[in-house]
């Protein structure tokens, strides 16, 4: 068997030898040039470096093995890869012939530009705008160690002393998979999710599935800081729904289009502006489980 091992930021061949030993695999580092040069892939990282190679890695359609190594392993856990251990164990049983891998969705976002050109981004865990994606902003800028230890949460109460909620008209794919407008209201945050936390653990889309070929979106109304700072703690554990500004609902396709631009950011990385359109592209990758 050849492996392709890419190692994230902070990783180094070192957080390779676990998988080399008692292991026949041949491995490379870096990205295969081709999907002939490897027939599994082995990721070291967080979500956002998993963001970061998602296009190549749904062009060369091998298998590819998350190791959790990131600030934030949203993604990781997901697919139930707690710890290294579990991807070793993961790998041991893949490399040994298991029938281990999963088919599984990945989020799109369609950005156009001025000039009416398209790009297509891909996302694994959540997409979305408004509060988080300036908190996102904040988190991002902290030390790689305290964004590891709670830097998003700790980015919350500076973010919201200057966030102001946007108008925000939000369409979604009906009858015919023409769109129809869902909402339109002042908004704190719409999450577009693929998987069911983002932040380090954030439950923000506890029914989401990675194999359903839908989008779990939430979206929050407009509501004071104190009613805010009491639903947070909810969030973690996906106890939110039931709250009167909370709307929750599924679709394959979403428009979003605020009243002013704003920015959209996905697993954590900084994508584009709004408007957008968020997608569902139905068993886009294949990776390997316990």
């Amino acid at each position: 068997m050849r492996a392709a091992a890419i190692l994230g930021l902070g990783c180094s061949p070192r957080n390779l030898e676990p998988f080399k030993k008692e292991s026949n695999a041949t491995w490379a580092l870096g990205l295969p040039s081709s999907a002939r040069d490897a027939d599994a892939i082995v990721l070291f990282g967080g979500d956002g470096t998993i963001h970061r190679h998602l296009p190549a890695l749904v062009k060369l359609a091998l298998p590819v093995l998350i190791v959790p190594a990131g600030s934030g392993n949203d993604f990781a856990r997901a697919l139930q890869l707690q710890k290294v251990r579990d991807s070793l164990r993961a790998w041991k049983k893949f490399e040994n012939g298991g029938d281990n891998t999963w088919t599984i969705d990945l989020g799109t976002i369609k950005e156009t530009d001025t000039s009416g050109s398209e790009r297509l981004h891909y996302f694994c865990c959540v997409a979305g705008c408004g509060l988080d994606g300036a908190v996102a902003s904040r988190a991002n800028a902290l030390p790689r160690w305290l964004r590891a230890h709670g830097g998003y949460l700790l980015s919350i109460p500076p973010a919201l002393r200057s966030y102001q909620p946007a108008r925000m008209k939000i369409s979604s794919a009906a009858l015919h998979n023409a769109m129809q407008l869902h909402s339109d209201r002042p908004t704190l945050v719409v999450a577009c999710a693929n998987a069911p936390a983002y932040g380090d653990g954030m439950k923000i889309a506890p029914r989401a599935l990675l194999d359903d070929g839908l989008l779990d979106i939430c979206s929050i109304a407009a509501i004071g800081n104190f009613k805010l700072f009491r639903l947070l703690p909810t969030v973690f554990f996906g106890k939110h729904l039931g709250i009167r500004e909370v709307d929750y609902f599924q679709s394959a396709r979403v428009q979003i289009e605020p009243d002013r631009p704003l920015d959209v950011y996905a697993d954590g990385e900084y994508v584009c502006q709004t408007p957008v359109e968020v997608g569902i592209q139905p068993s886009a990758l294949r990776v390997i489980v316990p």
